[in-house]
């Protein structure tokens, strides 16, 4: 189930068509515009560190990793010290980098097609759907914030499964049976063995 949600969020990335929408749906575009035009640069395709850092850049743009951090580590996060916080968000993000970016260099041809966007006060939702080249169609849905004027995006749901709800269960369960400690180890286990493309 892990991996069939990391192949569907990378593709969340890639190009589609769209009506026209408010601000909300346009955050998310923009980034799936420029992430598209990472992808298919010729030029970085013969340089996969560079492609890869633009692709993290871009990626880090419409997602709000210290509140995705945050709810992903739920009860345990008041816990934590700011170091610790801190040092939890900077491992969160760079697990999801490097797992979108390996992904989203599988680029073939997917399409997101924007459907509608509901917004309540600073909360909103992007509703979309995926289409492969084998034309199945996947729901994938933004769930977003605005802190300081700004969207961004704090959960994805797939399929009616939540990204944070996803990980806060591991997360929770990794903290229960053996500490914090070893949930941290693990996160930099895993980051480490993703960073090369």
């Amino acid at each position: 189930m892990k991996r069939i949600l990391l192949c569907l969020l990378a593709v969340m990335f890639l190009t589609g068509t769209a009506p026209v929408f408010a601000a909300v749906t346009d955050e998310v575009k923009k980034t799936v515009d420029e992430v598209v035009k990472i992808v298919t640069d010729k030029n970085l395709k013969q340089h996969d560190q560079k492609r890869r850092q633009a692709l993290k850049k871009s990626i880090s743009v419409i997602f709000n990793y210290t509140e995705m951090a945050k709810r992903s580590l739920g009860k345990h996060w008041a816990q934590r010290t700011p170091a610790e916080q801190k040092q939890f968000v900077d491992l969160y993000a760079s697990l999801l980098e490097n797992s979108y970016a390996s992904k989203i260099e599988s680029y073939n041809n997917e399409k997101i097609v924007y459907l509608k966007e509901n917004i309540d006060g600073d909360h909103a939702e992007v509703k979309s759907k995926v289409v492969t080249a084998k034309r199945d169609e996947y729901t994938v849905d933004y769930r977003m914030i605005n802190q300081g004027g700004k969207w961004s995006v704090y959960d994805v749901v797939i399929e009616g499964v939540s990204l944070v709800s996803n990980y806060r269960t591991q997360f929770n369960k990794i903290i229960t049976s053996n500490g914090y400690p070893e949930l941290v180890k693990k996160l930099q286990t895993k980051t480490s063995e993703l960073k090369a493309p």
